[in-house]
């Protein structure tokens, strides 16, 4: 009689373990909007979730060690006439965050490392080319300030935040509403799944599908799709019974998947989470109460199912942290930030280990904050790795880098119509005094803040005060 053969994998034991309850974030009343994102980001310095607010749309960012009951009248960041439906930080400045919305705008924000005093209303650039909602953003992996948009008028737009331009509209490609985009691991490629049933690979710079499947999953029910490492393509989509399954496919032969599994019998559109650096993926469903993971290999079956974390409670939405915002000292490999109606609540992946030594296998050097590109070299077709770090000292989140957008001159490269005159008295009055008032309201901004930051420092003294007393 042959005996089992029990893979060996350092990820087989990987247990879920929620935090306990005073490291919850409460009272927060989370969107109830139709739309299949996350509605929460995550990164080493804050917590940001998709919520309710009366007459337009707004998130609330918390910093990450603000855990407990949320004040009432804690500021939000509002600026979209329509509720946001997306958000995402940059993965090269840990206090920009980009938010897309029914309003038809993308707006990138600067959040200061303090708590503000008021709502934050003023976005650092209002990106507009979309005619209909936006529900999906998404930076550039490797490139500074590189942003992706799709939006429900099936057109994907590149921006380069950094100047407010539009880069790069991907037109006529989709015929339908995109459901997610995706980018792989040096930024060069896309992948997109769509309600005309496709999955596409686009060149976005060249502006040519380089690969595509019709029907990867029979059903009709919404696909996602995200790149491996090595450059295969994970996707979860409904059987033609409405079983949910997963599949990862070859983009150079999509005529035959690679893996394709069937799981179970629900509705809910199931979101992929993926680690590069472990080849974890996991899978999260809106409406479903657990966290099934899986490893992806080279040996058959190629997609390993490893665990499920299970809860009595149904998940509203999900964020997860990038790796250098783990505490490795306790060989967590994933955190998930698990939205409830009214709370947030980390969830904490583990390795098991009986050494206190950093664990080299499971923290190979990963993307740190430091872009690889230029927006001018990626677009000009130079791809780059992304930056490494190390973790083995922990990783310590770097200072406020403001986020400065020099808007081209239009004029500049619009000669007027006409023979050319040489510059009027009148503009040469006009421009210094220009100037001036630029420089005033700079002055006054800036004055501003730091009255802001001393109120919220004086506020803090307060509260230290009146906890002493008590």
């Amino acid at each position: 009689m042959s005996r089992r053969v029990v893979r060996q994998s350092k990820f087989r034991h990987v247990f879920g373990q929620p935090v306990k309850a005073d490291q919850m974030y409460e009272d927060i009343r989370v969107s109830k909007v139709t739309w299949d994102s996350s509605f929460c980001a995550v990164n080493p310095k804050f917590l940001a979730i998709i919520v309710e607010s009366g007459g337009g749309g707004a998130f609330i960012v918390l910093p990450l060690a603000k855990t407990g009951r949320v004040d009432k009248n804690h500021p939000l960041v509002t600026g979209h006439t329509a509720p946001v439906l997306d958000i995402d930080w940059c993965p090269h400045n840990d206090n920009v965050i980009a938010s897309a919305s029914e309003d038809t705008t993308v707006m990138v924000w600067q959040v200061p490392d303090y708590v503000p005093v008021r709502n934050i209303t003023e976005p650092v650039v209002t990106l507009e080319g979309h005619s209909k909602r936006v529900g999906i953003i998404c930076w550039h992996p490797t490139a500074r300030n590189v942003l992706l948009s799709a939006g429900c008028d099936n057109l994907v737009i590149l921006w380069n935040v950094g100047t407010g331009e539009m880069l790069l509209a991907l037109e006529d490609m989709h015929t339908d509403l995109i459901y997610n985009v995706g980018w792989n691991r040096n930024g060069s490629l896309l992948v997109t799944t769509c309600k005309d049933k496709k999955v596409r690979v686009i060149d976005p710079r060249k502006q040519q599908i380089v690969a595509e499947r019709f029907a990867p999953h029979e059903g009709l029910r919404p696909v996602r799709a995200i790149f491996t490492r090595e450059g295969h393509i994970f996707t979860t989509g409904f059987t033609r019974m409405s079983q949910r399954e997963l599949g990862l496919w070859d983009p150079n032969n999509f005529e035959e998947p690679i893996a394709l599994q069937e799981m179970d019998t629900s509705n809910g559109v199931l979101l992929p989470f993926y680690d590069p650096d472990s080849s974890i993926v996991y899978l999260c469903g809106k409406g479903d109460s657990s966290i099934r993971y899986f490893e992806i290999t080279d040996e058959a079956p190629y997609v390993h199912y490893l665990n499920t974390y299970s809860s009595k409670e149904p998940q509203r939405g999900m964020g997860f942290m990038p790796k250098r915002g783990l505490d490795v000292s306790k060989c967590e490999i994933a955190r998930f930030f698990k939205l409830h109606e009214r709370k947030c609540e980390p969830i904490v992946m583990t390795v098991p280990r009986k050494s206190d030594l950093f664990q080299d296998d499971l923290y190979p050097d990963t993307p740190g904050p430091e872009p690889a590109l230029e927006a001018d070299e990626w677009l000009s077709g130079k791809d780059a790795e992304p930056i490494l770090i190390s973790l083995r000292d922990g990783y310590v989140p770097v200072k406020n880098r403001e986020l400065k957008v020099v808007k081209k001159n239009i004029l500049d490269n619009k000669p007027p119509p006409g023979p050319r005159r040489s510059h009027s008295a009148c503009d040469s009055d006009f421009s210094p005094a220009l100037e001036e008032v630029l420089e005033e309201i700079r002055a006054l901004k800036e004055m501003v803040q730091a009255q802001e930051k001393r109120i919220s420092d004086l506020e803090n003294k307060l509260c230290q005060f009146t906890n002493g007393t008590d």
